[in-house]
Order: structure tokens, then sequence, then C-alpha cells
């Protein structure tokens, strides 16, 4: 079967996706910073009848990402590698003129610098892969300009920007950057925390992503808003 990694994987959008390929029979590897929820997310995945492997951790360790794609080989290789987890740079999101450094480093080192790492880590097997693919979650905060949002907007500017790159040094691969919209999440939760307007689930957008992956397009960057109304 093949085999993916998904980072962030507890909740929200990597969970939606991870229960999805394990539905279509999909192995897993899953990496989240919280092991009580990874492993009851693990648990219920499991329930497909599909291998799953859970390994808390911080995808800004080295070793860390190591241990994920040597699971993945494990299972059989590595055919998707989704990088997921993020990080805002201050919760509540602030201002450039208040946005912590420190909190700007911790945003580069998870969105761009580990993001990398990991590709870094796992291009052998995708390589390997018939259908080697990666992805990297975007947001809208990249290509426009929101106040509040400058530091995880540059971030995943940045992640873009690797993801384009990655698509034209390895053109056997798939690399798509998917921009998946306004979801319900605890991440937009911790940027916006007085936002109470109702937002899509993270599963509702789910369907983008497995039109991505059942067509495979060029590699580039994808909006799953118009991914879903062209189906």
């Amino acid at each position: 079967m093949p085999v993916a990694i998904i980072t962030g994987a507890s909740k929200g959008l990597g969970r939606a996706l991870a229960e999805a390929l394990a539905a279509r029979g999909w192995d897993l590897v899953l990496d989240a910073r919280t092991a009580e929820v990874l492993k009851e997310t693990a648990a219920a995945l499991a329930g497909h009848g599909t291998r799953v492997t859970a390994l808390p951790g911080d995808v800004t360790d080295p070793a860390h990402r190591s241990e994920l794609v040597a699971a993945a080989w494990q299972l059989g290789g590595v055919d998707l590698l989704v990088n997921n987890a993020s990080a805002l740079g201050a919760e509540p999101l602030a201002r450039l003129e208040g946005l912590p450094l420190d909190g700007l480093r911790r945003a580069l080192e998870v969105n761009v610098v580990a993001a990398l790492g990991l590709v870094q880590e796992a291009l052998p097997l995708l390589r390997a892969s018939e259908a080697g693919t990666v992805i990297t979650v975007s947001s809208d905060a990249a290509a426009e300009a929101y106040e509040t949002w400058g530091g995880y907007g540059a971030s995943k500017a940045a992640l873009d920007h690797l993801a384009a790159v990655l698509g034209e040094e390895e053109p056997r691969l798939r690399v798509w950057a998917v921009d998946p919209g306004d979801m319900a999440t605890d991440l937009y939760a911790a940027a916006v925390p007085d936002d109470a307007d109702p937002r899509p689930a993270p599963a509702s957008v789910v369907p983008a992503f497995l039109r991505l992956l059942d067509e495979r397009p060029a590699s580039g960057r994808y909006g799953a808003p118009s991914l879903l109304e062209g189906r």
C-alpha cells in the first residue's frame, strides 16, 4: 500500500487528511507534538485496517525527522510527504511593530526550515516511489497582505517558494503548495481568538487534496476552493 508521512496530524486538517487516506488504504506515519492526542488519533485511524505509526515530537528536531522517515521506510517507503505542521509566531497574532522576533524565528523554523529538512530526509524514498509527492500546506496570507498576519504569511510565502523550486529541481515528483482556505482549526482560533464567525470544518477541504492525488496535475500552487469548485 502507499505510505504517507503527515506532520501536525493529531487534529485539524492533518487528521482529516489522514482519515481520508486511511479510508483509501494508505499506510501512515503521523507526527504531532501532543503525544496523547496523537495516540488517540492513530487508534481511530487504525480502525480502517491500515498500518498507522504515531511518533510524537517536534519537527524542528533533526532526530525526530529522521525517525519519521525511518518509520515510513519500515512500512515500505515514502509516496507522499505532507508538511502540515505550522507555527503562528505569535498567539494571538500581532502587528509587525510588536511581533516578537523569537516568535518569528519559531515560525520560520517550523514552517520553512523543518519542512525543507524533512523533504531532504525523505527525498531518496520519494524519488524511489512511482508517484512521489510533496504537499506543503500554504495560506492565503502567503500571497495577500493582512494586518497582523505578516510573520506567519512571510513564513508561508517562503515555503511556497521552496516548493516551487523543488518542483523545478525534481521534475519526476509532484510538489504542490496548497492553500486550504478558511477553516475552523485550533490554529486559527489561537491566531484570532476574538473572531467568532463560523468557518468550514477541515474535512470539507480534504476532497481538494484527494483530487490532486487522483489527477496529479503539474507541480505548482493550488487553492482548495478553486479545486472544489471544479469538481
